[in-house]
């Protein structure tokens, strides 16, 4: 039995070491649609940093401070994460929080790392690329269970406290205000190409991304599941129905559990049950339309 838990051990490790490195891969993506394609066309970025980003040209260009070849659009939005980090701790699961400072921590590296060089000279080009390769990017971090932090983690927060909010309508705000504000400060031409990116990244993300789709698992057990349900709770912060049941054929005891989550939850949701019962039966249903008092996250 010790040794089953060692091996199952590892292979969490595993699976954990190749998502972080999903990850890394998908921070490292954004930051090459953003440092080739998206700032030498002097575009704007959606969400959070998008506003860094003008923030970093008023200090550039209206204040003269020498950051021509040093994006400091991102050290900006990873000092604009820290508040966030810490109002996040205690209310997303602690590995999501984990591995989003991971992910924000080396996607602030890779946006100083990654030269400002173009691409190609053609804007709309560059909007149409450089939304595919950095949405690709956030789409593949947020499979691996990550998030790039800032509106994302926002749109999670609000979630909690009203359930009506959705990080979507979070990320529509802001957007809305970014673009506002540009619409004074630059060019309409800048303002519409940055408008064209915008719907591009959104549309590469969903593509890559599985968030919206809801899953319902029953899981039948002969296990005590209290401390499965406690890990299932502080993990993944999802609630459980159960019930008891009793086999037609054995007439052995069960418990069913009953738990509706999004599709890259799953794997997490599956090595928790294994964890303690290795012979768990869990039947999943994907695609469900749920209403009512459901919590959506990332």
């Amino acid at each position: 039995m010790k040794e089953k838990g060692v091996g199952k051990l590892r292979e969490e490790l595993a699976q954990e070491g190749w998502r972080i490195l999903g990850s890394l891969v998908g921070a490292l993506l954004y930051a090459v649609g953003v440092n080739l394609f998206v700032v030498p066309s002097g575009l704007y970025t959606a969400g959070i940093m998008g506003i860094c980003q003008v923030f970093r040209t008023l200090m550039v260009d209206y204040m003269g401070l020498p950051f021509q070849n040093f994006d400091i659009a991102g050290i900006i939005y990873y000092v604009i994460n820290i508040p966030i980090f810490f109002l996040a701790f205690a209310r997303v699961g602690k590995r999501f929080f984990a591995k989003t400072l991971i992910t924000v921590t080396a996607m602030t590296v890779f946006l100083a790392a990654v030269p400002i060089r173009p691409v190609v000279t053609d804007t709309m080009a560059a909007s149409v690329v450089g939304g595919i390769i950095s949405g690709v990017g956030v789409g593949l971090l947020l499979r691996m269970g990550s998030s790039g932090g800032g509106a994302d983690v926002i749109g999670v927060l609000l979630i909690k406290w009203k359930q009506d909010f959705s990080v979507g309508k979070v990320n529509l705000g802001i957007n809305l205000v970014l673009y506002g504000a540009c619409l004074f400060l630059f060019h309409v031409e800048t303002v519409i190409y940055s408008v064209i990116y915008a719907a591009v990244y959104s549309v590469a993300i969903d593509k890559v991304h599985s968030q919206n789709i809801n899953v319902e698992v029953n899981i039948i057990t002969k296990a005590d599941t209290r401390e499965m349900e406690q890990e299932i709770f502080g993990e993944l912060g999802r609630g459980i129905t159960k019930w008891s049941a009793q086999g037609a054929y054995t007439h052995d005891n069960s418990q069913v559990l009953y738990i509706m989550l999004s599709k890259y939850e799953v794997n997490h949701l599956r090595t928790i049950v294994h964890k303690y019962d290795p012979y768990a039966f869990i039947v999943e249903n994907e695609g469900v339309r749920v209403e009512g008092n459901y919590l959506k996250k990332l």
